[in-house]
């Protein structure tokens, strides 16, 4: 892939992109299309062993910050802002794509889910989102734009989704209300809620497989999406053509999410 900008609509602006794990992540799609478009774009990385995987993607793209963030690691978010206010000064997109409940859960039904797995699934994929905008909103000095990803199990109830339902459901929430308070300075929120994708976190869902025939089965336009097809959304939004939308849960999904 170059790394030469095709449409620099995005010229000049600095994207952070936390939950890369590897090619088929979603998050490397919203970076993708963020350099096509001609931002400078940060990646972060889980641990040792997943810099491994998402390093030579840094490297495609020319990213000129890529540090370790765990969010459940005290201190790495904070160091993560700091670079991005000392190295750039700025910040005008992000974009949230991460969540993780313990498998035991996942596999499990949610009246038997624990409060820990309970609590710890709000707060990776849910509060950390909250956390990150906190510290991106006073570097969005000239407005801005944030992502977090959901997914259809928000609104309706899927077979196996467990406990991650209601926490994307309160992920959905919370980025209404951001974009409330964060409106006036002219920062759009969005929750972005694409159709079935395989990533690694969509393994650990029991009968994936099916889930993604169903998809395709049902699904208006009967075809699948692909990390490019949310990147390339996103991109849209972060651009001047959406400085309107704001606070809405879009869908990239093929049109299933309209079906009874």
């Amino acid at each position: 892939m170059t790394t030469k900008a095709e449409f620099p609509i995005l010229k000049g602006q600095r994207a952070l992109v936390v939950g890369v794990a590897n090619e088929h992540s979603i998050g490397w799609g919203c970076a993708q299309a963020f350099r096509k478009l001609g931002a400078d774009v940060a990646l972060t990385y889980l641990n040792d062993k997943s810099r491994s995987y998402v390093e030579p993607l840094a490297r495609q793209i020319e990213a000129p910050i890529f540090l370790p963030l765990d969010v459940a690691n005290a201190g790495q978010l904070e160091s993560v802002f700091a670079a991005i206010e000392q190295q750039w000064g700025r910040l005008d997109i992000l974009v949230h794509s991460l969540a993780f409940a313990p498998k035991e859960e996942l596999r499990g039904s949610l009246l038997n889910c624990s409060a820990e797995g309970f609590a710890i699934a709000m707060d990776v994929s849910c509060h950390s989102f909250v956390r990150m905008a906190r510290f991106a909103a006073p570097l969005m000095t000239e407005g801005g734009t944030m992502f977090a990803m959901s997914y259809h199990g928000a609104q309706k109830v899927v077979a196996n989704y467990s406990v991650m339902g209601p926490v994307k459901a309160a992920l959905e929430a919370v980025c209404r209300y951001l974009a409330c308070e964060l409106g006036p300075k002219g920062i759009r929120v969005h929750a972005i809620s694409p159709g079935p994708l395989k990533t690694r976190a969509a393994s650990s869902l029991k009968d994936f497989d099916l889930l993604l025939n169903e998809a395709q089965q049902r699904a208006p336009m009967g075809q699948l999406i692909d990390i490019m097809d949310v990147g390339m959304a996103c991109a849209y939004l972060a651009t001047p053509h959406g400085r309107h939308i704001t606070g809405e849960t879009m869908y990239i999904d093929s049109g299933f999410h309209i079906m009874a």
